[in-house]
């Protein structure tokens, strides 16, 4: 006898099913090939037929409109003013005051460009800019000398135009580097269109790069958001240094609009100390009015909507509102 053999006689024969022969009683792997089995195609055919075509079908996007589908213009524009939102650190606010003080103004009546000078394009995408409809963007304007009306998007909400941004602006730093007269590019664009807007705002990258630059050299005046947090004015001295090197060799007439205090939040003593440090510094060019830092004002832009569409009576469009007032009499 072998060492194996008590092992196999206590093991159970192997039994073979023919589900065929005995189809009242079929084995599990029977059931479980005829619950897996593959399903008709004629059957599914079927069924996608009979489903209404409105489940499935996708809404097709409206197309955007040009500079020639522009509302008329109901009152006399004078002088324009071209003013960049400029700070070279990231997350101080400068596409949320884009949006929304240009929408302000609009709301006053004023008609405002917004343009999106940052890769990003949150200011495209915050005021509900279908990017992949875009033919052309402010790239196309810096790089292939197409005049800027042929990439503004007008009446994006009352009396706000916007010239948009796409990635393909992402290059657009080592490409100028080549150009003749890379820094005058973008001044030459807006320049056109003094005489038609009463503000020309102009959202910069965190940087201060050759799109910086060209802003600053189209720019009249500067707009800097400073955020109410630990190291608020950190940054900010290389970008003055930068704005009198300009104002020395490209932009005689720059100098700073206004510097106005974001993200504030009136519970914290930290934020009241960096007010009153900011205000020490600055003296009058602070905006009296703060911008406060609202749930409201960060979900807007998932909305496609400015802050004052969005929530007309809470305390970030009431902001907004009372800072385009302060513009507006600043001249």
């Amino acid at each position: 006898m072998g060492f194996f053999d008590g092992l196999k006689r206590d093991n159970k024969p192997s039994q073979t099913v023919d589900s065929d022969a005995n189809p009242q009683n079929p084995s599990e792997s029977a059931r479980v090939e005829q619950i897996y089995q593959e399903p008709d195609p004629e059957t599914i055919e079927v069924q996608v037929r009979d489903v209404e075509p409105s489940y499935y079908a996708e809404v097709p996007s409206q197309p955007l409109k040009t500079y020639k589908d522009k509302a008329p213009v109901r009152h006399a524009i004078g002088q324009t003013k071209i003013i960049a939102i400029i700070n070279q650190k990231g997350g101080v606010g400068k596409s949320t005051t884009a949006i929304n003080l240009g929408a302000a103004l609009g709301e006053m009546g004023k008609q405002v460009l917004l343009v999106d000078l940052d890769p990003q394009g949150n200011c495209s995408s915050g005021l509900g800019v279908e990017k992949n409809l875009i033919q052309q963007c402010i790239y196309d304007v810096l790089l292939n000398d197409v005049p800027i009306e042929d990439v503004i998007i007008p009446d994006i909400a009352e009396g706000l135009d916007i010239a948009p941004a796409t990635i393909n602006l992402a290059g657009a730093e080592v490409e100028l580097v080549s150009e003749m007269a890379r820094e005058n590019r973008l001044k030459d664009a807006v320049g056109g269109m003094r005489g038609r807007y009463d503000f020309i705002l102009i959202d910069c990258p965190p940087s201060l790069g050759l799109l910086t630059v060209n802003a600053l050299v189209a720019a009249d005046k500067l707009l800097i958001p400073i955020q109410c947090e630990f190291y608020a004015l950190e940054g900010v001295t290389k970008l003055l240094d930068s704005m009198k090197r300009v104002k020395s060799r490209l932009n005689p007439t720059l100098d700073i609009y206004g510097i106005l205090l974001t993200m504030y939040d009136s519970r914290t003593t930290l934020s009241k100390q960096v007010v009153d440090e900011v205000r020490e510094y600055f003296g009058r060019l602070v905006f009296s009015t703060p911008i406060p830092r609202t749930v409201k004002l960060s979900e807007a832009p998932s909305f496609g909507q400015p802050i004052t569409q969005y929530d007309p009576k809470g305390r970030g469009s009431l902001s907004y509102i009372e800072l385009a007032k302060e513009v507006i009499a600043r001249g």
